[in-house]
């Protein structure tokens, strides 16, 4: 039997659905989605593998709902801090708190998003990709207010770029995550402002 490492996914576990999301995202991190079985996964949810069914077709649909609900969090997220805020500065600023601390509190699901994303189904692979770049959009609208010189794919690959420095988390374990807070959040700034 596989060890569980079950992080919160998005906030509180209420649901044995939810419950079974969390606990794959920890399985499949530290294991890989093709090395966790229904049987590790029901395992260690604490039921048997077959009682899966109940609530997912299979390991390729836990895998779609876990990586289609990140991104539309961070989609509805993103949106809404940008709403909230009173200028662009402090959207941008919002956007990469956000960022920051979704990367942090969601470590697994990075490492599966990166390790994983070509066992998703081709439908599941487009919705992710879709939000995403709409994700990615709401980020480059911020950012060519307060950097207008960025062309459209300038503003992209500048996005994209703070992405990698900000999801980094995963392997750099070597402080605390309210250390890595503290170096992520002006890094990322400085990053995206040039």
């Amino acid at each position: 039997m596989l060890a569980n490492a079950a992080p919160k996914l998005l906030g509180v576990t209420t649901t044995r659905r939810e419950q079974i999301l969390e606990t794959a995202a920890g399985l499949f991190a530290q294991h890989g989605f093709h090395g966790v079985s229904i049987a590790d996964l029901g395992a260690a949810c604490g039921f048997s593998g077959p009682a899966l069914y109940k609530h997912f077709r299979g390991k390729q649909a836990i895998l779609s709902e876990m990586l289609v609900s990140i991104s539309e969090e961070l989609l509805r997220e993103g949106r809404a801090r940008v709403r909230a805020a009173e200028d662009d500065h402090a959207a941008l600023v919002s956007l990469i708190a956000w960022h920051v601390d979704f990367a942090i509190d969601h470590k697994p699901l990075i490492v599966v998003q990166d390790r994983d994303w070509s066992a998703l189904p081709l439908e599941a692979r487009e919705k992710v990709r879709e939000t995403q770049r709409k994700y990615v959009d709401v980020w480059v609208k911020v950012l060519r207010k307060l950097r207008p010189e960025l062309s459209g794919p300038q503003g992209q690959a500048t996005v994209h770029a703070a992405f990698g420095l900000i999801n980094s988390t995963p392997h750099s374990a070597l402080v605390s995550d309210d250390a890595m807070r503290e170096i992520l959040n002006p890094m990322a700034l400085r990053a995206l402002l040039g």
